[in-house]
């Protein structure tokens, strides 16, 4: 297995498209019953191989990841060939970028000397998809890049 297996409520919600994939492999819903209960690890294998394939169709449409931790957030460009990375450190510990009032403090005060600012660009490992999907295993969610955007054009200035 390439990502990870989805879980039992994705499996659940994506029961029609599940369905599909198991009728391209000419198993209907008779034939997976008898394949889950006669053959378990079959079934898991299927699971895996489902999961995967609805992983790959995710991260290939993947732009942007936003990752925010107490003091830091990181926005990713996802591009063809490399991750651009926009980086936003807070340096007074006591602002915690994970609350409502932290997430304010930052809006309040961007030209603040306490926020430092950093870019960086990575060209990916081997598999590009697999290192988006490293990125969110460590907590980042998908976006629609406003944020990258939005700090892209301030750092130009």
């Amino acid at each position: 297995m390439k990502y990870s297996r989805l879980t039992k409520e994705q499996l659940e919600e994506m029961h029609q498209e599940f369905s599909k994939f198991l009728a391209t492999q000419s198993i209907d819903a008779d034939e997976w019953q008898k394949i889950k209960e006669s053959s378990p690890e079959t079934a898991e294998q299927e699971i895996d191989v489902f999961s995967d394939l609805v992983w790959e169709g995710v991260l290939n449409k993947v732009e942007y990841l936003e990752h925010y931790s107490k003091n830091q957030i990181h926005l990713f460009h996802m591009l063809e060939s490399k991750m651009n990375l926009i980086a936003i450190r807070i340096k007074d510990k006591e602002i915690n970028l994970l609350t409502d009032e932290g997430y304010r403090w930052l809006q309040e005060h961007l030209m603040d000397e306490a926020v430092e600012f950093f870019s960086a660009a990575k060209d990916y490992n081997e598999d590009r998809n697999l290192d988006k999907f490293k990125i969110i295993r460590q907590g980042a969610q998908i976006t629609k890049g406003e944020l990258y955007n939005y700090f892209k054009k301030l750092i130009k200035k």
